[in-house]
């Protein structure tokens, strides 16, 4: 898709289309978002929070002071700009406009699906904590096909609800959405960081969820995006309980999307990472840090979702999340990969991510490519929910 904002920040300007493409199922809308943007400079990370907090809180205050639907309405908004406002600050964990952000938008989320059906927060026992998430009841009696989904490197359960949790209940599923380790409500409330073995995130996930009533316990899949690309098939390689697994989108190798932006070879830096020191190799990320949108907010956030304190420790950690081991091949449910066609992190790699998955895979398996013609080849199909949705449900449809 064509770059119609900040031309030299790859970042930015995704992260606008992200806010953008929401609107298809009211998590935004676009006036909103272009004019809040327009008034932003690239790489101005403290003018993004503040562009986006005023908007959040104008509409907030709006809502608030409205009649039930539009109220409903302008809280879903608001929640999509408060979790754009603290989108960039998490190079200081520290910073208190983090949270403050983040807990507005999730009032604002809760408060506006307490006027949508079926729709209930919920909190799963996980280890010594519980994990937060929603869930999405289907209308109808008997058992249901139930889809479970989480985010990725940096979204939020709230964000699922426009990414197919919404869509899923109209079609008679059952949606259950959670925050893992490493995601916002974890990080937030329980400062659970990233791990790579997402089965024993996903298993105490679906002992919770099987004793929903209505829950079929033989038709649950479970959708992952972004990072969640590598996270779902992972828990699939060894959670089998699943009935289908899809990839949205996929992942081999997490941190080949990074090392892209260096200019060393992959498997030197991924090597040189783990090194107990190698200033040459700091050095070398900070130039490139600088040189790169991506790179910059990557390593930033890295560092706040994985617990580690620099900006190579956390290549070296990242480079955990991987399917070199072999745990594709051990995935014996259906599984749905999807790609984009210009894909701002995996397209730039050798051979993209989505399809070193794909041909890892020994179970049943679907390709599924979305471009710049259908407006959704961009990362994770912003530019075309509606689309992806539909593709996805109507493969589960099929699937399960």
């Amino acid at each position: 898709m064509q770059q119609l904002m900040f031309q030299d920040d790859q970042q930015f300007w995704f992260e606008t289309l992200r806010n953008l493409g929401l609107a298809v199922y009211g998590g935004s809308d676009v006036g909103e978002v272009v004019a809040t943007a327009s008034h932003v400079a690239s790489g101005d990370y403290d003018g993004w929070h503040d562009a986006w907090l005023s908007t959040a809180k104008r509409l907030e205050a709006e809502a608030r002071a409205s009649h039930p639907v539009s109220a409903r309405d302008g809280l879903l908004r608001a929640s999509t700009y408060y979790r754009a406002a603290e989108f960039f600050l998490h190079g200081n964990p520290h910073d208190p406009r983090i949270d403050h952000a983040y807990q507005h938008g999730v009032a604002c989320f809760r408060d506006a699906v307490a006027h949508l059906p079926g729709i209930t927060p919920v909190q799963i026992p996980y280890e010594d904590a519980v994990l937060h998430g929603y869930f999405y009841r289907a209308a109808g009696e008997g058992q249901q096909p139930t889809l479970v989904m989480h985010n990725g490197f940096d979204g939020a359960a709230e964000e699922l609800h426009f990414l197919g949790a919404g869509g899923g209940q109209e079609r008679g599923y059952h949606v259950l959405t959670f925050d893992g380790p490493g995601q916002p409500a974890a990080i937030h409330r329980n400062g659970l960081i990233f791990r790579p073995d997402w089965e024993n995130v996903v298993g105490p996930v679906l002992d919770f969820l099987t004793q929903h009533p209505g829950v079929d316990p033989a038709r649950i899949a479970l959708l992952g995006v972004s990072l969640g690309g590598y996270l779902a098939p992972r828990a699939a390689a060894y959670e089998r309980r699943l009935a289908a697994v899809i990839a949205l989108d996929g992942v081999f190798d997490a941190v080949s999307a990074l090392t892209a932006h260096l200019p060393l070879p992959h498997d030197e830096v991924v090597r040189r990472a783990a090194a107990e020191h190698d200033g040459e190799l700091d050095h070398i990320i900070a130039d490139a840090r600088a040189q790169s949108p991506t790179l910059r907010w990557a390593c930033d956030h890295g560092r706040y979702v994985t617990g580690t304190s620099t900006d190579r420790a956390f290549l070296a950690e990242y480079a955990r999340y991987n399917f070199y081991d072999g745990s594709a091949e051990k995935i014996s449910c259906p599984v749905l990969v999807c790609e984009a066609a210009a894909d701002l992190f995996y397209s730039a790699t050798e051979e993209p991510d989505p399809r070193k998955l794909y041909q890892h895979l020994t179970a049943p398996k679907k390709l599924l490519t979305f471009t710049e013609e259908e407006g959704g080849d961009a990362h994770c199909h912003p530019g075309a929910l509606r689309l992806a949705v539909a593709r996805i449900f109507d493969w589960l449809d099929d699937t399960i």
